[in-house]
């Protein structure tokens, strides 16, 4: 048999001939279409980096597409059931391909960002809040891609069509467990909105939760990593901050005024002391120079609370400048006025039989 008769009587034959033009032109067509964006993309630096994150979904976008529109317009596909089967997969690598493909270009916009609103300079607040706002707003975008993406690929198959229309018609039972089983994750969907929009949180805040202190390090789509200073790291649901209160130690500013609490003695003087922590301050590389204040808080029966107040330009500071002022009023204490230390005043009274032999009118007993 012929070239040409194998041609015209084999109707696989010329569905692979009608495979590898497909393929021809999908390649061709990367080939150019790169050529061409590549040259758009030049000193633009949004356009280069969806461009480069773009580039393995279309390795396998435009092949597929085009093999897709193939095995459709071939006159003898009809003819072939084998092909039903190959379609379908076709359509389901499709959906998968374009919402990879878009994951891809939302992390290329995230990724802008980042480069645009850098976080390490002292006064990142801007930063912050939009990174924070980009970061979930991403991830959730992602979520409902890939949700979305599911769906369309689980409605290509018949009877999962069947089943969701049986579900809506009936909207009973099935309905509610299935509201039930989605309810955690459109909670936390309606939560990482809340919080891009309010911002309660934001990335590499100081907040104080389950009295433990640390920074916000990562917000996902489910949950937020909270770096404690110890290295440690406290995951926390999405949704425990829009329904339990916490600390935000950096919600608006990151200025925090610290506080060191002394006790001690009655017979302190308190102007001596305050030119020291002044002096302190003044030293300190970690002072802003905002507050430097010296009170008397408490008083009890055996000795006066001092609190000292001292302001820093974020939250590790306040805590070093803390340190260095507890330290240096202890030893200023101990060195000028160690008289001053917090004491325990106690009476002593003369035993009764000491009183009685020192009393001359007491009678004793013979010898």
């Amino acid at each position: 048999m012929s070239l040409t008769e194998l041609w015209n009587q084999e109707p696989w034959v010329r569905l692979g001939g009608a495979v590898c033009v497909a393929l021809l032109l999908a390649a061709v067509i990367r080939r150019a279409g790169w050529a061409v964006m590549r040259r758009l993309a030049r000193g633009r630096p949004l356009a280069a980096d969806v461009l480069r994150r773009a580039s393995a979904p279309m390795e396998w976008l435009v092949p597929l597409l085009m093999l897709s529109l193939a095995l459709r317009l071939a006159p003898e596909a009809g003819r072939l059931l084998a092909l039903d089967l190959l379609q379908h997969l076709l359509l389901v690598a499709l959906i998968a391909t374009a919402a990879w493909l878009l994951v891809r270009c939302v992390g290329a916009l995230e990724g802008l960002a980042i480069h645009q609103y850098p976080m390490n300079k002292a006064d990142n607040l801007r930063s912050r809040r939009v990174l924070t706002q980009v970061r979930v707003l991403s991830r959730t975008f992602n979520v409902l891609i890939v949700l979305l993406a599911l769906s369309m690929i689980l409605l290509t198959f018949p009877n999962v069509r069947q089943i969701g229309t049986s579900l809506l018609a009936s909207a009973g039972v099935a309905g509610l467990a299935l509201g039930f089983a989605a309810k955690p994750v459109l909670g936390n969907l309606i939560a990482g909105l809340q919080i891009a929009l309010t911002q309660p949180i934001r990335l590499d805040d100081v907040v104080i939760i389950e009295n433990e202190w640390g920074r916000i390090e990562e917000i996902t789509g489910t949950y937020v990593v909270v770096k404690i200073w110890d290295e440690r790291r406290l995951v926390v649901p999405l949704n425990w901050f829009m329904e339990n209160p916490f600390q935000n130690w950096t919600r608006t500013s990151s200025k925090l005024i610290g506080t060191v609490f002394l006790w001690v003695d009655y017979s302190l003087p308190l102007e001596p002391l305050r030119e020291e922590l002044k002096r302190i301050c003044a030293a300190a590389p970690e002072w802003d120079g905002w507050v430097c204040l010296l009170q008397v808080t408490d008083a009890n029966e055996k000795a006066m609370q001092l609190r000292a107040l001292v302001s820093s330009a974020d939250s590790p500071l306040s805590w070093d400048l803390r340190c260095r002022v507890r330290e240096g009023l202890i030893a200023f204490v101990q060195a000028n006025y160690p008289q001053s230390l917090p004491r325990l005043r106690a009476e002593l009274e003369q035993p009764p039989l000491s009183r009685s032999l020192a009393d001359p009118t007491i009678d004793r007993a013979p010898n």
